[in-house]
C-alpha cells in the first residue's frame, strides 16, 4: 500500500488526498499547530494523524503540499529539514522561479512541480494535476489517482512547466472575477446594475454576466490575492506587464475580512470593495 502525506488538509488538498484513498492509499497528515477546521477536513477524510512532521516524511511514499501560496517556499523548507523525501510533489499556485528554488532543496529525481486547475474533486466534480518532473516519479504520482476524480497530466521534465501554466490560467481567471466585481460595484454605485448586467448577458459567457458567483469569489479571495503577487513575479521574469496582476492582488485583498465566509450577498461583496477613507 503506497503512502501519501497531504500538507496540509484545506479544501483542495483534502479533497484530492480523499481521491487518492479512494484508490487504497493510506493518508497521513500532520495535527501540528493546524486549526479545528483542518483537523475536521482530516478526520472527514479519513486521514491518519501522523506524530511529527519527521515520521511522517519517513513513511510517505509520496509529500503533497497544498497550501496557500505565500506559505509554500516555507512548508518545503520544514519538509527538507525533518528528512528526504522519496518524492515532494509541489503543487501549490506559486511562480516558475519560486519552483525552481523549492526544487533545490530536494534531489532532483524525486521533486515534481505541479499545479491544480478546477474545483475540488468529488463524485461529480473533476479536477487536473498538471505535473512537470522525471517521468518516472511522474507516473508514480499519476498511478495514485487511477480512476479516480483527479486527472492527472503530464508536462514534460522541465520544473516550473507546472507553475507557469497555472500563472498563465490564473492571471486571466482570477483577475477577470476582479475586474468584474469593480464593474459591478461602480454600476451598483450609480444605479445601473440591471443595464450592465443585460448588456454582459449579450456577451459571450464572462465572469461580467454572473455577478452571482461574486460572494463565492470574496470567501476565496484570501487565497488568490498571494496567487496574483506570484503571477506579477512570473509575468516580470518573463518581461511583461504586472500591472493587472497587482491591482487584481490589491482588489482581492479588501476581501480579506470575508476569508471563508458562506453567507455572503452579493451588495456586502460589492460594498467591501469600497475604500472606507472614501479616497479612491
Amino acid at each position: 500500500m503506497k503512502t501519501v502525506l497531504v500538507l496540509h488538509p484545506g479544501q483542495m488538498g483534502a479533497a484530492i488526498g480523499a481521491q487518492a484513498r479512494r484508490g487504497g492509499v493510506r493518508v497521513l497528515w500532520c495535527p501540528g499547530d493546524r486549526g479545528r477546521a483542518t483537523a475536521r477536513r482530516a478526520a472527514e477524510a479519513g486521514f491518519e494523524p501522523a506524530p511529527d512532521l519527521g515520521q511522517a516524511v519517513a513513511a510517505a511514499d509520496v509529500v503533497m503540499s497544498i497550501v496557500p501560496p505565500a506559505a509554500a517556499e516555507e512548508t518545503a523548507e520544514r519538509v527538507a529539514a525533518a528528512g528526504v523525501p522519496r518524492i515532494y510533489l509541489e503543487a501549490n499556485a506559486i511562480s516558475p522561479r519560486r519552483a525552481e528554488r523549492i526544487a533545490a532543496l530536494f534531489p532532483r529525481q524525486g521533486f515534481v512541480d505541479g499545479c491544480v486547475i478546477g474545483p475540488p474533486p468529488g463524485d461529480r466534480v473533476s479536477v487536473r494535476l498538471y505535473l512537470s518532473g522525471p517521468q518516472a516519479t511522474v507516473e508514480a504520482i499519476g498511478g495514485l489517482f487511477h480512476q479516480s476524480a483527479v486527472e492527472t497530466v503530464a508536462l514534460g521534465e522541465t520544473v516550473g512547466g507546472a507553475s507557469a501554466l497555472k500563472m498563465a490560467y490564473g492571471s486571466y481567471q482570477k483577475t477577470s472575477r476582479a475586474l468584474a466585481a469593480v464593474s459591478h460595484a461602480l454600476a451598483a454605485h450609480h444605479g445601473v446594475e440591471r443595464e450592465l448586467l443585460a448588456e454582459a448577458e449579450r456577451m459571450a459567457p464572462s465572469a461580467l454576466a454572473e455577478p452571482g458567483h461574486l460572494p463565492g469569489v470574496a470567501s476565496r479571495a484570501w487565497r488568490w490575492a498571494p496567487e496574483m503577487a506570484e503571477v506579477a513575479h512570473a509575468l516580470r521574469a518573463a518581461n511583461l506587464p504586472a500591472d493587472l496582476a497587482l491591482a487584481a492582488e490589491e482588489i482581492l485583498h479588501r476581501w480579506d475580512p470575508d476569508k471563508d465566509a458562506t453567507d455572503l450577498t452579493l451588495d456586502e461583496v460589492l460594498s467591501h470593495l469600497r475604500d472606507p477613507s472614501g479616497e479612491d
